[in-house]
């Protein structure tokens, strides 16, 4: 797999009947290592290894509904309130991040109303504040650790 613009560590990969496994922390279970699992498992690593999210408030592969089709979210974040309070959608390293991304991940944000939303395919990543009452997206410069995450709510 591709080395990533997210900090290195110690993840686990077995094989089984011809596919690659990486293991899930969050899930506690192996899960077929794609491209776009690569980039999740480090993205997971950096939030919270590094930027101090709890783990528990991680859901990964939600369900959720959009002109009545079923969708399913890379990964949302919750506040201690139980509201989501980031939305982030993982893409592939070798998938550039494109206007067709934004759009993708802000029309499910419409249903789950987070409030902030993060890109990311391991090599850039990017992220918006959102304001429902403005309807607008604000570019933030890092990903707020969870404790400004929860200061800002």
């Amino acid at each position: 797999m591709q080395q990533l613009n997210l900090p290195a560590y110690d993840y686990k990969i077995k094989h089984s009947a011809g596919s690659s496994l990486i293991f899930d922390f969050i899930r506690r279970k192996y899960v077929t290592l794609t491209p776009e699992e690569w980039v999740r498992q480090h993205f997971i690593n950096f939030l919270v290894r590094h930027l101090q999210y709890p783990k528990s408030l991680l859901a990964i592969e939600r369900g959720t509904t959009y002109n009545q089709l079923a969708k399913r979210t890379d990964l949302c974040v919750y506040g201690t309130s139980g509201h989501p309070v980031m939305l982030v959608e993982c893409k592939a390293a070798g998938v550039t991040i494109s206007a067709a991304t934004v759009k993708q991940a802000s029309v499910y944000n419409q249903q789950i109303r987070a409030r902030y939303v993060v890109l990311t395919n391991g090599l850039q990543h990017y992220c918006w504040e959102v304001n429902f009452q403005t309807k607008e997206y604000k570019p933030l410069e890092i990903i707020p650790p969870f404790s400004e995450l929860e200061l800002n709510l």
